[in-house]
């Protein structure tokens, strides 16, 4: 299986594409800020085609450059429908940091893909000969979700999105955010994976759960801080 991934933008969200191999289909995960065109050089070099796009969640951060890469590939969108106003309305799920993302970015517009799918807890998704299974992961936003599948040998991973991080999780104060939520997600829907589970979270490096499950603070008790990033 191939995995490749790239951070994208001033956020340095990775943005990941999943194939069974080189010259082929595949899924592209999170197409943030400024991804659009190393994407391209990575679907060029790979030669790949998407069939696909996968999001975490609805922060723009992970989500910006998903309408022009769908579109251009006549490809569909997969979020989770607690998060899809944010295609349209990504501002509205950072509370009042939009209005500093907004003067920042003037002029900055935001619309659907013509192709939305939206995603369910527990549903397994057969896209460009992947298999991938979601699960929904409540905290950072009412929408997140993490999609676990394996590679050919077995070897588990999962795009862990702004769940997890190495050392940390994801913050939870934003609109949407819940760190009993999160708690709960990471307690019954990540803590249970074989700690030999490769991690690739939405930001910073890779890690994996067993990893996480004995050094990461923020995995401790559900008394600790929510973390950082969008």
């Amino acid at each position: 299986m191939l995995v490749a991934g790239f951070p994208a933008g001033s956020f340095q969200t990775n943005c990941f594409v999943i194939a069974p191999d080189e010259g082929g289909p595949c899924v592209v995960v999170d197409p943030g800020q400024d991804a659009e065109e190393p994407l391209r050089a990575v679907l060029a070099e790979r030669r790949l085609t998407p069939v696909a796009v996968l999001l975490t969640h609805g922060h723009l951060d992970h989500m910006w450059s998903v309408t022009p890469v769908c579109d251009g590939d006549d490809v569909p969108a997969y979020i989770h429908p607690e998060d899809r106003s944010m295609l349209a309305d990504p501002l509205a799920g950072v509370g009042p940091m939009g209005a500093q993302l907004a003067a920042m970015y003037p002029g900055l517009e935001f619309r659907e893909p013509k192709r939305v799918e939206t995603l369910a807890d527990g549903a397994t998704l057969d896209l460009a000969g992947v298999s991938l299974t979601v699960d929904h992961t409540p905290g950072h936003t009412r929408g997140s979700v993490i999609f676990r599948s394996a590679t050919e040998d077995g070897a588990p991973f999962v795009l862990a999105g702004d769940t997890l991080f190495q050392g940390s999780i994801g913050r939870t104060d934003l609109p949407g955010g819940s760190l009993e939520e999160m708690m709960t997600s990471l307690r019954t829907k990540l803590l249970t994976l074989p700690d030999e589970t490769a991690v690739l979270p939405g930001h910073g490096q890779p890690t994996t759960i067993g990893d996480e499950r004995h050094t990461n603070p923020f995995l401790q008790g559900p008394q600790n801080a929510p973390g950082r990033n969008l």
